[in-house]
């Protein structure tokens, strides 16, 4: 291994990944006190009702918004080379998706809800929470300052800029705790740092930009005309990200509407413990992509930083899986208590969803790089397909376990499909051309 260490490719991954690791990881565990302190505090019914009302505003959000970020490192990913122009396009294009589609989700969001709150477990007394929850899609969709600081190799801020939000939530959930607060204080913890967070980051991205002279030249546009194919590739990440939501904030409100708000806090619990064990795979996901496609994909080069970032999540995911594995069960009776020992035997089953993601982090990278943005988009709907066909009649059947079951065949689903097309693209663009 040690020659891997000598591609530059492969030590900025590491450099950039461990940036992030950092942050993560101050991020969970803060993120985990959080709502340990919540579930406390709440009990199962209210702890699902927080769960359920901040997972419909990420859910709209994640209909709605264009994953902006892709756009400036897919078209603006050599402005360190000197090459401005397309970033500062693609800067702007992205910033207009954003405001557009964040003031435009906000609205129907509030409009749709009190017409489908109840189906999704949220109780009439809460709905007004709810709907003032909405008003943070202008922001939570925002991912332009996302963008710019990873094109411009900056992700030490993205890191610094992701604790800041869990810390401060701990810090207020833990005042509301030693309070007795009433369940409103906790929807406000949630809704001040979210809130925050994204803000933070919107000055750091402002402030890196007039650091560099760059903030001269970016224009608000729904028209780039200098980025050949940029709204093809707008409206195919955002098919890809909108489907994608199924499978966070969309399920658990699927779940509530199946098995109610007790079902919803049992569910996020057991998903929240299986997602710190894909942390390694989305954190190398995040580096993988400002990477691959700075190189050029006709060469070996991307294909095996590929194979030693897989190698490299592999081993740190197993650690994670094995100590859940071990110790799942006093890990959900210390974090949240006894009552939310039920969302054991979900754990279990969702285990496999970390180690899914180890193999597949690299292959939506991949395929973008590849300008196939479409290839992510078919496989997230037959994983969706898989996952709405299968949820009701296994989570009527098993409870919240059929809820992980199904969760995990929709995610098989999807990384097989992503595979084959990726297995398609590298025969085409590895084939030995015309003598």
């Amino acid at each position: 291994m040690k020659h891997w260490f000598k591609d530059q490719h492969f030590r900025s991954l590491l450099k950039n990944s461990s940036y992030l690791a950092a942050s993560r990881v101050v991020a969970a565990v803060a993120s985990l006190a959080a709502v340990s302190l919540a579930a406390h505090a709440l009990g199962v019914l209210l702890f699902g009702a927080l769960i359920l009302i901040t997972s419909y505003a990420k859910a709209a959000s994640g209909l709605s918004k264009f994953q902006s970020w892709q756009l400036i490192v897919r078209y603006g990913g050599r402005v360190l080379d000197g090459e401005q122009g397309d970033f500062k396009s693609s800067t702007g294009f992205a910033f207009a998706l954003d405001a557009v589609s964040g003031v435009g989700g906000m609205l129907v969001a509030v409009a749709i809800l009190p017409l489908i709150a109840t189906s999704v477990g949220i109780e009439h007394d809460q709905l007004w929470l709810a709907m003032l929850y909405c008003t943070l899609l202008p922001t939570m969709g925002a991912a332009t300052p996302t963008g710019v600081l990873r094109a411009l190799d900056r992700f030490d801020l993205i890191s610094w800029q992701g604790t800041a939000a869990p810390i401060v939530r701990v810090i207020l959930a833990a005042i509301a705790y030693f309070t007795d607060a009433p369940f409103g204080a906790y929807v406000a913890a949630w809704y001040v740092t979210d809130l925050g967070g994204d803000l933070f980051l919107w000055f750091l991205a402002w402030r890196e930009l007039r650091r560099r002279s760059l903030l001269e030249g970016i224009r608000p546009t729904l028209r780039p005309d200098s980025l050949p194919g940029a709204w093809r590739f707008a409206i195919h990440v955002n098919l890809n990200a909108s489907v994608q939501a199924v499978w966070g904030p969309i399920a658990r409100l699927v779940v509530g509407g199946l098995l109610g708000p007790a079902g919803a806090a049992l569910f996020r619990v057991a998903s929240v413990l299986a997602d710190s064990a894909s942390k390694p795979a989305d954190l190398l996901a995040k580096a993988f992509y400002p990477e691959v496609v700075r190189m050029d994909l006709r060469s070996k080069k991307p294909w095996k930083l590929m194979i030693r970032g897989t190698a490299l999540a592999s081993g740190l995911a197993l650690i994670a899986i094995l100590i859940l594995l071990v110790a799942g069960k006093p890990i959900v009776g210390f974090l949240f208590g006894e009552e939310f020992l039920g969302a054991y035997d979900a754990l279990l089953v969702l285990m496999a969803v970390p180690f899914i993601s180890v193999f597949s982090f690299p292959l939506p990278p991949m395929l973008y790089a590849l300008d196939r943005p479409e290839a992510p988009v078919r496989a997230r709907l037959v994983g969706t397909a898989v996952f709405f066909v299968s949820i009701a009649p296994l989570a009527w059947t098993w409870g919240v376990v059929g809820a992980a079951v199904a969760l995990v065949l929709g995610n098989v689903a999807t990384v097989a499909v992503m595979v084959v097309q990726l297995q398609r693209e590298y025969r085409r663009i590895r084939a030995p051309g015309p003598a």
